[in-house]
């Protein structure tokens, strides 16, 4: 299996399982696994979240996908448990397709990482 491949079925591997887990089966979409991933990285999985908060949130995940790639580090971890990153390289320019394949090779390797998929 070429490594396009292996991404795409652990791809699908990801959607399907996540939205058995959290949308009724209905497809979950890319903004939407981050999102899980930042409320996941966040740890405070039992409250809601207000419209700019989701958008932290989904900022914590990018920074915590990116980190393995070289892009961010955990600077530190704020009084009220929010984690805070630091940019360490900029990100290069990449076309819409390029960074929908980066982002969901950084997701499928988190959750490789997490013993969620194997």
């Amino acid at each position: 299996m070429s490594r396009d491949e292996q991404l795409k079925a652990r791809w699908e591997q990801v959607v399907e399982k996540l939205s058995i887990q959290f949308a009724d089966g209905d497809t979950i979409d890319l903004d939407a696994i981050i999102y899980l991933i930042g409320v996941q990285e966040l740890g405070q999985l039992n409250r809601t979240f207000k419209k700019d908060q989701k958008l932290d949130l989904m900022h914590i995940a990018i920074c915590k996908l990116l980190v393995p790639y070289g892009y961010y580090e955990l600077d530190f971890v704020d009084s009220d448990g929010w984690p805070h990153y630091k940019m360490l390289e900029k990100l290069p320019h990449l076309k819409a397709g390029e960074q929908s394949v980066l982002m969901k090779e950084a997701i499928v390797n988190y959750f490789l990482e997490t013993e969620f998929i194997d």
